[in-house]
């Protein structure tokens, strides 16, 4: 997040009671590594009929918002029609470490360079997989900038970090209150 100035612009972060004793709110800066890093997430959407619908999908964190792609005809872009809102999750399944829960609304990706910008940092993180003529995704780069896969932004509104190991931490950030660090 930045400001006007182009400042750096931090959320607010609070710490939940079931945190260890001790423990500080986790930094979003952390957070934000962790969404940036993860080969995989989970998205939640509602179906129409309020039934919730889980799905694993690859992604990416771009400047303030994470990313992930989808055909236009995939359960997951259906629900999206009816109800924009939705869960991104990301973490280990250890009892270390830290799990991040982004909420947000989904928005279709539909400018040009945005596109341009969201391939290539999938193919810059998925590397081979995406570019290699064998590769699991091969070209998948290519459909989302020429609009063939589906791209949609997650512009977060609340996030969660649950940090695990020696103390635990329930950290929820809150960005509809932005703060600008050592304000």
């Amino acid at each position: 997040m930045r400001t006007r100035d182009g400042s750096a612009r931090e959320p607010s972060a609070d710490l939940g009671a079931f945190s260890s004793s001790g423990t500080v709110p986790t930094p979003w800066a952390q957070a934000r590594a962790t969404l940036r890093d993860a080969p995989l997430y989970w998205l939640s959407t509602v179906r129409s009929d309020g039934r919730p619908h889980v799905t694993p999908v690859l992604g990416i964190w771009l400047g303030s918002a994470a990313y992930f792609c989808t055909g236009p005809t995939e359960r997951k872009t259906r629900n999206l029609t009816g109800n924009r809102h939705c869960v991104l999750t990301t973490g280990c399944n250890r009892l270390d470490g830290l799990d991040v829960v982004l909420e947000g609304t989904a928005a279709p990706v539909d400018d040009h360079s945005e596109r341009w910008a969201v391939a290539g940092a999938y193919e810059s993180k998925y590397g081979a997989h995406l570019t290699a003529p064998g590769g699991t995704w091969a070209g998948l780069g290519n459909t989302i900038r020429d609009g063939a896969t589906l791209a949609y932004r997650i512009e977060p509104t609340t996030a969660f970090g649950f940090g695990k190991g020696a103390s635990y931490s329930q950290t929820r950030w809150q960005f509809d209150r932005i703060r600008t660090p050592d304000a």
